[in-house]
């Protein structure tokens, strides 16, 4: 079983990187430069979803989440799932494309 407070972090810190990622110049323009670099490649395109980014950001927190595979794939899904509905309640975000 997944530890709460653990995957109340995890979710938020995905939320976090992830905003950074897809909405953020981040410091000094480092995340511009990144996003401007990958261009309109597979990496670009996912930079520039929230729901895209939000699942490979996840991904390593999941490790920390879990030892063992189910737990890993659960916290995976659940920590990007977490931090979609954080972006969703966010006011005047749009919603994800169909």
């Amino acid at each position: 079983m997944l530890d709460p407070t653990g995957l109340a972090a995890a979710t938020l810190a995905t939320w976090r990187l992830t905003h950074l990622v897809v909405a953020e110049d981040g410091p000094w323009d480092a995340v511009l430069r990144l996003r401007r670099l990958a261009g309109n490649s597979l990496v670009g395109q996912m930079m520039d979803c929230f729901y895209c980014a939000s699942l490979w950001l996840a991904l390593p927190l999941a490790a920390w989440l879990a030892d063992d595979w189910p737990g890993r794939l659960v916290g995976w899904l659940a920590a990007s799932g977490g931090a979609a509905l954080l972006e969703r309640l966010r006011p005047g975000t749009p919603p994800p494309l169909p």
